[in-house]
């Protein structure tokens, strides 16, 4: 179904919504939109939202299964103010985020869905988990300008690493149980980003509640929502599969002509499979078994 307005979406929604989990797909071009969709549903989300441009087109099944907002999706801040409109709608209920071309996995994705790992999460005093962006890329740009092929996608296996998070209020000590994370496209190719946009870490799947605010660099007011762990044990993390940093540096003018192949010693087929990422750290099972 197809609304004018995220606050006619929500509205007509408002029962279904309150099942949740809920998924909010943000479209910013056309590619992969139909397979990051059906992705996520396939993932457990009760419902997926997908804000996007009126000219883009749906196939038929999603047109019945997915609910679509028309939405200006280039407008500054356009993610955080749907978050944000979707948390105060929602208090209590699991959210997720992402963008087109970003596929979530978790541990042991292939035989427990999404609702399984909230209920898990909630159970151990959690509201928010931290997920890792890792970057995919074609392997043959020749073949694959935009950078996107399911097929040939590969990923950094190695690169990653993290630095203290300075508490700018408490004379830039670091913050107890948060981290930058750093690494992938964004790391090998740091002079193409923009310094305050290099961090992969987000904090995607979270509990609304009032009050709750989504800030610009994937962090929240509540400060304890971007923790990586509670102070007792290791909590489970996600990871969100992306090829949105490679289409992006392969579509802007200042990097556009500089990159001729994503592919250097470290890259590796992606399997499409959460065992890969587990055995490469890039997500944490906690003590869920």
């Amino acid at each position: 179904m197809q609304y004018a307005s995220l606050t006619a979406m929500i509205k007509e929604n408002a029962a279904a919504l309150a099942k949740g989990p809920v998924a909010i797909i943000m479209v910013e071009d056309d590619v992969e939109v139909a397979t990051t969709l059906r992705h996520h549903q396939q993932a457990g989300f009760t419902s997926v939202i997908a804000l996007m441009p009126d000219l883009f087109d749906l196939p038929r099944d999603l047109q019945d299964t997915v609910l679509r907002v028309d939405y200006e999706t280039s407008a500054e801040g356009a993610m955080e103010d749907a978050v944000n409109r979707m948390i105060e709608a929602v208090p209590g209920q699991w959210l997720y985020y992402c963008f087109n071309a970003e596929y979530l996995f978790h541990p042991f994705c292939e035989t427990r869905n999404v609702i399984e790992l909230l209920a898990f999460h909630g159970e151990e005093r959690r509201d928010a988990m931290l997920t890792y962006v890792v970057d995919l890329y074609a392997e043959d740009l020749s073949r694959y300008p935009n950078a996107v092929s399911l097929d040939q996608a590969h990923m950094d296996r190695s690169g990653y690493y993290a630095l203290a998070r300075p508490d700018e209020t408490n004379h830039g000590h670091p913050k107890e149980r948060q981290l930058d994370f750093f690494g992938g496209l964004r790391w090998r190719f740091e002079e193409h980003v923009p310094a305050v946009r290099r961090k992969i870490d987000r904090i995607a799947l979270f509990r609304a509640k009032k009050g709750l605010r989504l800030r610009w660099d994937h962090t929240f007011n509540d400060e304890e929502y971007n923790t990586y762990a509670c102070p007792w044990h290791h909590n489970i993390t996600a990871a969100i599969c992306s090829f949105r940093t490679a289409k992006a540096l392969k579509s802007n003018p200042g990097s556009r002509h500089e990159i001729d192949t994503f592919k250097w010693h470290n890259s590796a087929p992606f399997e499409w499979h959460s065992r890969q990422l587990l055995d490469l750290g890039l997500m944490e099972p906690g003590q869920w078994f």
